[in-house]
């Protein structure tokens, strides 16, 4: 037994200088564009545990599209929220991949000073945006064009920065028309400004969901795996429980709780279930993409794209992929 004890006293010592370590979170940074009901998939894992329950502690931060782009490239960042922006950067050959989509619809909706009514009356004027190529651009693009205007040849468009931004241009008359998400829309409505159309209502796409450099796949993938997990997780509750996620939303975008409601209830409908990523949306954004960088030969989802890791979640979380 003497020389037993002398044994158990070292292995001890040893489990217990290396307790800390075991219990420490991998530490990852994830960029979303706005601390909105867009991106509230993050914050509701964060506020409730889900990170934590996959061993992860994440740092959320607020980046404009092309930066986070450059920061995922680099390595600066882990993860990024923003959808087409990482598709259009795989075209152009960066080696980031979209691994899951978390909403399959924008919640951007078109608003309009009072005097315009009607989509097809916007020749001619100008209209606001956040940044050029960024999602809320490619959306506002998008509606635009479904009743028949061209953007690019009969109308003016400005990039402005965040939607409070493009708000108080709409109010000063410096705009003519906004691209805006929740809840901008709603004090918009209430300011007597018009919505002309909502994105989601018009087309489905993959408009929020997250990016990864494929090297990070290849290298840890049981990271990602973690990562999604919590996403999933997160966008599961939205879904399924409006009072708590709107009291979430409240404290994430810094407002009050009747403008996160309004958002919440505008914007439920296009978070999905599974985060799988719908084929026929994500070739939409992978054309479009192609078009802007002018790539005429044919590219596969696969280009763009990594399911692996998504399919492998959605089983261990006992979830039916669509």
């Amino acid at each position: 037994m003497r020389k037993i004890f002398p044994v158990l006293f070292v292995t001890l010592a040893l489990v217990c200088a290396n307790w800390p370590q075991a219990l420490a979170a991998d530490k990852i940074r994830i960029a979303v564009a706005n601390f909105n009901v867009s991106f509230m998939t993050a914050g509701v894992a964060a506020k409730k545990g889900y990170f934590k329950d996959e061993g992860l502690e994440p740092e959320i931060i607020a980046m404009r599209p092309p930066v986070s782009i450059t920061a995922l490239a680099s390595g600066d960042i882990d993860y990024t929220t923003v959808f087409g922006s990482v598709v259009r950067a795989a075209v152009r050959g960066m080696p980031l991949r979209v691994v899951a989509s978390f909403i399959d619809g924008s919640t951007h909706a078109l608003i309009a000073r009072p005097e315009y009514k009607a989509v097809k009356e916007l020749r001619g004027k100008t209209m606001a945006i956040g940044s050029y190529g960024a999602s809320d651009d490619i959306a506002g693009r998008m509606m635009i064009k479904h009743y028949g205007v061209d953007p690019d040849k009969q109308m003016k468009i400005v990039a402005l920065g965040p939607d409070r931004a493009r708000f108080a241009a709409l109010k000063e008359g410096i705009v003519d028309v906004a691209v805006i998400a929740p809840p901008a829309d709603a004090e918009g409505r209430k300011a007597g400004f018009n919505i002309l159309a909502r994105a989601y209502e018009i087309f489905t796409f993959p408009f929020v969901g997250l990016g990864v450099n494929a090297k990070k796949i290849a290298e840890k993938p049981d990271e990602v795996k973690r990562t999604l997990k919590a996403f999933v997780r997160a966008n599961r509750f939205i879904r399924e429980n409006r009072d708590e996620s709107i009291q979430i939303l409240a404290a994430w975008g810094r407002t009050d709780r009747s403008s996160a409601a309004s958002a919440y209830d505008s914007a439920v409908k296009v978070f999905n279930a599974d985060g799988m990523i719908p084929e026929s949306g994500l070739r939409l954004v992978l054309e479009q993409a192609r078009a802007e960088a002018n790539i005429s030969r044919e590219m596969a989802l696969s280009e763009v794209s990594d399911l692996t890791l998504l399919r492998e979640v959605q089983r261990e979380l006992g979830i039916k992929g669509r």
